[in-house]
């Protein structure tokens, strides 16, 4: 029988626990697999059924996301505008990083300063990027740390909220969830084999 993504994205947190969730988050700010807007709701469930804790997920699911930033924060600082654009180039196809997404990243940072990392971190196109044009700006690693988790922080509790509020609703709305979620997984697959193979034609 074919998993369901649902199950399998709840079993891994019921799993992993806390490390898990951590885990899940870093790896959104590294590379694109299951978005937190997918993980977060469902680690919100679990939460729910008291497995565990809602304030160890968050703290969990922010801890991820800031070391999943840290990585484009520091290459930002040691490569500068040029060496991100330069990289973006040579080798962004798989992270599907283009050298405009650098620019439109750094355009951001520029126009609205270190309160933009905070703001980023809401926005889903913006989220994963604006770590680098904070480096390139040499933006102070505690301020950044500070907008970085104040931001994450208000998105994953808004999402870690929405599963947490519904969990009582998902055993009778189950199979319309599971269909769903598998729309929305094959979507972002196929958005990012598009932008895979978009990236390599340029």
């Amino acid at each position: 029988m074919v998993a369901v993504m649902t199950d399998w994205i709840i079993n891994f947190i019921q799993t992993a626990g806390y490390l898990g969730i951590a885990v899940l988050m870093l790896l959104e700010n590294v590379f694109p697999p299951i978005p937190s807007e997918l993980v977060l709701p469902f680690a919100g469930y679990v939460a729910a059924t008291g497995d565990l804790h809602p304030a160890g997920v968050l703290a969990a699911a922010v801890a991820g996301s800031l070391l999943g930033a840290l990585p484009w924060y520091w290459a930002g600082r040691k490569l500068g505008h040029g060496g991100l654009h330069r990289f973006a180039s040579r080798h962004g196809r798989l992270l599907t990083l283009s050298p405009e997404d650098v620019d439109r990243a750094q355009d951001w940072f520029r126009r609205h300063g270190a309160a933009s990392v905070g703001f980023g971190r809401l926005v889903p196109a913006v989220r994963s990027v604006i770590s680098m044009p904070a480096g390139v700006g040499q933006m102070p690693v505690g301020s950044f740390l500070l907008w970085s988790t104040a931001g994450t922080a208000a998105w994953s509790a808004v999402l870690l909220a929405v599963g947490y509020v519904l969990q009582s609703q998902y055993e009778q709305a189950k199979d319309t969830i599971e269909w769903i979620t598998r729309g929305v997984v094959a979507a972002m697959v196929a958005a990012y084999l598009w932008r895979v193979l978009r990236f390599r034609q340029r």
